[in-house]
């Protein structure tokens, strides 16, 4: 539980809506009553001058003693010098730091708070470690959406957020929603309140088409459906987000190995468990980890794995559920084409939109297919 009556507290992290959040309400609960018992130091800098010029405020600030002797907060707010940049590592930054990491170390006068609220912070440095002995220090970071299994904890974030509204998501609403927003928290709580008016008070059930109607899609969201569109051999709308991602300026290499060749890869991967373990799709992408777990560890040793050693099972599950779709052999053959349209876009002057739409074409053909062959 965190100490609203400590001396030092500060807010920080890459999450900057939540940092504004946290750091404005325990502001509130910080400031003594009257009219002068606040004073903000504007921590954005432009350069390293500029970054010194606040650090020194704010050491003047917390040696002056409050208005007729009173309390006093001060803030020293939306810092953006403590990173392992340009301004942050500039001398003249790094030795205003240092004078007022050690007046920390030393102790704020009675009767003086410190509330220090900013974006990254470099972990390595003395500040931090001092903060981390004298100080209630709260870190709200930006999840990565770019690092295996961020799903789940934006799922997670999602609900969290969601809860106070009262809408209830489908599951496969959720999970869409999700992958739209990205793990963004401010983007998360801006879509919520368009949801929650678009459904009134009397639905408050949130389905997959709310979403698709209302919600804009992020990087990550356009990602995850070309990936549906491929599993669930969707020609027209697999080309349709393919013109998309290409229109907002992703590098046709880039959607090669980050989306397609990924999505065909787990699709194979997932295939072959479900025909040699006679494994069933799971009806749920995050229950097919239970699945993977039973498995002897020789069966699931060459599964793709987070840095943390841990199955990728999310992926794996929405490639089981859209597996029912291809044959081994499709899948065998769709990783060559993947291989040979690698090779055409680093070596061959052919439009690069041109060589993907075709890679889709073969990838996905005609109709659907039910599962039938190995």
């Amino acid at each position: 539980m965190k100490n609203a009556t400590a001396p030092i507290h500060a807010i920080l992290g890459t999450d900057d809506f939540e940092v504004k959040r946290v750091a404005r309400e325990l502001a509130e609960k910080l400031t003594p009553p009257g009219d002068f018992g606040q004073e903000i130091i504007n921590g954005q800098a432009g350069n390293a001058d500029e970054a010194a010029q606040r650090i020194y405020q704010t050491i003047e600030a917390l040696n002056t003693f409050g208005f007729f002797g009173g309390a006093k907060l001060v803030w020293l707010k939306d810092a953006n010098f403590f990173a392992d940049d340009r301004t942050g590592g500039a001398q003249i930054t790094l030795d205003a730091v240092e004078k007022f990491t050690t007046l920390l170390q030393y102790g704020l006068p009675d009767g003086t708070r410190l509330l220090i609220s900013g974006s990254t912070i470099d972990k390595r440095r003395l500040l931090f470690k001092t903060l981390g002995k004298v100080a209630e220090v709260q870190m709200h970071d930006r999840l990565d959406s770019t690092k295996q299994g961020w799903e789940r904890n934006a799922i997670m974030l999602c609900r969290e957020l969601a809860a106070p509204t009262g809408l209830v998501f489908d599951e496969d609403a959720l999970e869409l929603f999700t992958l739209y927003t990205g793990g963004d928290r401010y983007a998360i709580t801006g879509e919520l309140e368009k949801l929650d008016l678009y459904l009134g008070k009397s639905g408050r059930r949130v389905t997959q088409d709310d979403v698709r109607i209302l919600t804009p899609m992020s990087r990550a969201g356009v990602i995850f459906e070309l990936g549906n569109a491929i599993s669930a051999r969707q020609l027209p709308r697999a080309l349709e987000l393919l013109g998309q991602l290409m229109f907002n300026g992703e590098k046709a290499i880039g959607i090669l190995l980050a989306t397609i060749i990924p999505t065909i890869r787990n699709l194979l991967l997932a295939k072959d468990l479900l025909v040699r373990h006679k494994l069933q799709p799971p009806s749920n992408p995050f229950h097919f980890g239970t699945t993977l777990e039973r498995l002897p560890a020789a069966d699931s040793a060459h599964l793709p794995r987070t840095k943390e050693g841990r199955l990728n099972a999310f992926a794996l599950g929405f490639a089981a559920a859209g597996a029912r779709n291809f044959s081994i052999p499709e899948l065998q053959a769709g990783l060559k084409a993947c291989l040979d349209a690698n090779v055409a876009l680093v070596s061959a002057p052919t439009e690069t939109e041109i060589v993907l739409s075709q890679l889709l074409v073969r990838l996905i053909g005609g109709s659907k297919r039910a599962t039938v062959a190995r």
